[in-house]
């Protein structure tokens, strides 16, 4: 199907781009650490935040990446059996809803999990560190 031809080379776009940032923030941090290293600095509690953060993005790129691959992986299913069968694709598309839910429930749950939350009625609060 062609409408999700186009989805999923937007998709490995995002991937692309997303996998490029997580390149850079692990480079970045090694620049940053080596600096410190090289000028005897220590870590104070902004610096420890701010090394956090950059956990975080990078933890949330990775999950976005695993949501985004699932999702591909349940076109593909779809696309296939919609080939091969109308019937099957019909209920393949009830499934591939019900998994693209899953996946976007999933998301949503490290998304939570990363930023230190564990509760949805949290998500007014600061983000807590381990």
């Amino acid at each position: 199907m062609i409408m999700f031809d186009s989805i999923e080379e937007l998709l490995t776009h995002i991937q692309s781009v997303q996998l490029d940032v997580i390149e850079l923030s692990g480079d970045s941090l090694l620049k940053m650490s080596a600096f410190m290293e090289e000028n005897s600095l220590e870590i104070d509690e902004n610096i420890s935040t701010a090394l956090q953060y950059q956990d975080i993005i990078t933890q949330q790129l990775t999950a976005t990446n695993e949501a985004i691959e699932s999702m591909k992986k349940s076109m593909a299913v779809f696309t296939h059996a919609y080939k091969n069968d109308e019937g099957l694709a019909a209920e393949s598309m009830v499934k591939l809803q019900e998994k693209l839910s899953d996946t976007l429930a999933e998301a949503r749950d490290k998304k939570s999990r990363f930023s230190g939350k564990n509760a949805p009625e949290q998500a007014d609060e600061e983000i807590e560190f381990f």
